[in-house]
């Protein structure tokens, strides 16, 4: 688990000159290691990739999903801001650079096996986190109607 600098308030992240130094993960041991020892992990899928959950760090409410790679997971610990790896434009990208809606990250929290991450986060700005303008990116639910043979329909998230 990583947590910010008590000293730090999340709307004020701590700036720096350097720019962050890419940080060295320890490399997968074995499943006794990964999922009961305290050294940091992670598991990069076959693109390099581990799933980032993100999460309101004062409600729970799920934000979005997206992926990082072990650059943007190193500049998210070093920051203290959200940064994914996009898959379509294949580069890094800081959640809010245009918006924003900067993720100024509280905690990092690793799954069991150490192959997806839940980020909780302050959302900066007008405290959107979905591109469409939607709070959560999570925002339409789809119908469990057991009589319907056919795709299930989209409709409103329940808040």
């Amino acid at each position: 688990m990583v947590r910010p600098n008590p000293n730090v308030c999340p709307e004020e992240p701590a700036m720096t000159d350097k720019a962050p130094t890419t940080l060295t993960f320890a490399p997968q041991g074995s499943p006794r290691e990964v999922e009961h020892g305290h050294v940091f992990q992670p598991r990069f899928d076959g693109n390099g990739l581990i799933a980032a959950i993100v999460a309101d760090a004062r409600t729970g409410d799920v934000l979005m999903l997206a992926w990082m790679n072990a650059e943007a997971l190193s500049l998210t610990i070093s920051t203290r801001e959200a940064h994914f790896y996009s898959r379509s434009r294949r580069k890094i990208w800081k959640k809010g650079e245009d918006s924003g809606n900067v993720l100024h990250v509280q905690e990092i929290l690793a799954d069991c096996d150490q192959d997806a991450l839940l980020i909780r986060a302050h959302v900066a700005g007008n405290g959107v986190a979905c591109h469409t303008g939607a709070r959560s990116c999570f925002y339409r639910a789809l119908t469990l109607d057991a009589s319907h043979d056919a795709p299930q329909m989209l409709g409103p998230a329940k808040t």
